[in-house]
């Protein structure tokens, strides 16, 4: 596929070396084994993600996005291959990971505030520091004055900041996330991407999201990771030449455009849309 010189195809296994490597993934596969028989989800794949990076990831639904944050996770184990963070093995929930869902998954009888809280009183971590700590998030993220409420309280923009304060509080490395905005309409899906934006400037997290939305994985990332179908691997990764702080106009651009259907034309080729 031609690609012009406003962009630039990183290979696998290059990486950029302006920052230090924080997550290596080397050789990972995931099968799973059902009644029905071994069923593969990712093969062979090899990605190193530097300290304070933004990667967006996309592939045609199925293709093994969500099992792959998963075993960055911890959340599940590998079939073979390694990653490690901070130069150590993933066998369990790294204590510098945090996670945010699709679904907000806030407790319905515990306040905003309680819900922040709780990687705090599962970690058993110090609870008057950590409150500081969620207040401040809270006041961050524009909601000051709700941390009495309750998440049916909220709207669904509301709950997903909630959600993504709750994935910060202990201090995490390294924040995952989902698909987190899939289920808002365009407008606080927008809101929303400002905000990530905003809080990555703010914190400097590492972060790795996954999302179906090209734009927004243009709109957000230092790099974009394009899977294939399953069982997944990486088709290609595609360096953001757009500065920031970026703004929603920036999606007109020529070179933003450009680099959407660059990304689209995997997908199209083989009949998938976005």
């Amino acid at each position: 596929m031609a690609v012009s010189n406003t962009l630039r195809v990183v290979a696998r296994d290059e990486g950029t070396a302006v920052r230090r490597r924080l997550i290596e993934i080397r050789g990972l596969t995931k099968t799973y084994r059902t009644r029905d028989g071994e069923v593969p989800s990712l093969r062979p794949i090899d990605l190193d993600i530097q300290e304070g990076e933004f990667i967006s990831v996309v592939g045609p639904s199925g293709c093994g996005k969500s099992t792959l944050l998963k075993l960055v996770a911890g959340l599940i184990p590998a079939t073979s291959g390694a990653i490690t963070i901070d130069g150590k093995t993933v066998t369990e929930p790294p204590d510098d990971v945090g996670i945010v869902f699709q679904s907000p998954v806030l407790l319905a009888w515990r306040t905003v505030l309680r819900n922040v809280m709780m990687p705090v009183e599962v970690r058993r971590l110090d609870r008057a520091t950590h409150l500081e700590r969620a207040r401040q998030l809270l006041a961050t993220a524009g909601l000051s004055g709700f941390e009495n409420k309750y998440p049916w309280q909220l709207s669904g923009g509301m709950q997903q900041r909630a959600a993504i304060c709750r994935a910060l509080v202990h201090d995490p490395k390294i924040v995952l996330m989902d698909e987190p905005f899939g289920a808002l309409d365009a407008m606080t899906r927008e809101k929303m991407n400002l905000e990530l934006q905003r809080i990555h400037f703010e914190t400097r997290k590492t972060i790795l999201l996954i999302t179906h939305s090209i734009p927004e994985a243009i709109f957000l990332a230092d790099r974009v990771v394009v899977m294939t179908d399953r069982p997944g691997s990486i088709a290609a990764i595609y360096d953001v030449p757009l500065p920031r702080p970026r703004a929603l106009e920036m999606m007109g651009s020529a070179a933003f455009s450009e680099l959407a259907q660059t990304i689209r034309g995997h997908f199209y080729a083989r009949g998938h849309l976005d």
